[in-house]
């Protein structure tokens, strides 16, 4: 297997490791049968991408086999952000045809995490992701990894999320405080239903720490038991 190193783009602070350690305890206790889980938001820069990190990390953390597959083929920032240098083969080149399993998986530093980058923009990432090859792919990592989390594009933006939910067990999804309006985070929860996509919560990001009661930058919640704020952008908060 090829590897890659991740660097790390921050250091994390004890509040946010700690945000990390219950949203990975509240997915364990979503049940054995939830495995393969979809991250979306509602558009871009809502932290979607360093959520699925982050989640998948702490999983490793604690034994688990985890593997990250980056399925924004649009315009994904895993690469980049994490300074991952050199040619890299990915779920574009699967999909189409152009490599198999083995040559798109890399083990990362990061024990017990492997990846699978988006690989290079193709001209029909929608039907890329509706073609059998991926339902194929999510089957077989199933059957090799604890878990399987699915870095999807923003739902709001594009429709391949809910392509992408048709494979999954369940959808998770990132909400950034102060950004988007409760009206639109119905559409985005509608267009999953829509998609027969169990939707598990949703991940309250980017919570000043003043305002949040929990003193850290990310939430998380069963169900939709969450306030998204007004039209007017009003502050984002959980709601008992």
């Amino acid at each position: 297997m090829k590897e890659l190193t991740l660097t790390m783009p921050y250091e994390e602070d004890w509040q946010t490791k700690e945000a990390f350690k219950t949203l990975r305890t509240n997915l364990l206790f979503c049940g054995s049968d939830i495995r393969v889980v979809g991250v979306t938001s509602c558009t871009e820069n809502e932290g979607k991408s360093t959520v699925s990190m982050g989640l998948c990390t702490n999983l490793a953390q604690i034994g688990k086999r985890v593997i990250l597959v980056d399925c924004d083929l649009r315009k994904s920032v895993l690469a980049s952000r994490y300074q991952i240098d050199g040619e890299i083969i990915g779920l574009s080149h699967y999909l189409s045809g152009q490599a198999e399993t083995r040559d798109v998986v890399y083990r990362t530093n990061i024990p017990g995490m492997d990846m699978i980058l988006a690989g290079i923009v193709p001209p029909n990432p929608t039907e890329l992701l509706g073609n059998p090859h991926f339902a194929q792919l999510v089957a077989e990592l199933r059957q090799k990894y604890d878990y399987v989390i699915l870095d999807t594009p923003p739902l709001g933006k594009v429709v391949d999320s809910a392509v992408i939910a048709t494979v999954a067990d369940g959808m998770a999804l990132v909400v950034s405080a102060n950004m988007v309006s409760r009206k639109f985070v119905e559409r985005v929860i509608a267009q999953l239903e829509r998609a027969d996509a169990k939707v598990l919560g949703v991940i309250v990001n980017k919570v000043s720490r003043k305002a949040s009661r929990y003193g850290y930058g990310y939430g998380y919640g069963y169900g939709y038991g969450y306030g998204y704020g007004t039209e007017s952008g009003e502050h984002l908060s959980q709601d008992s």
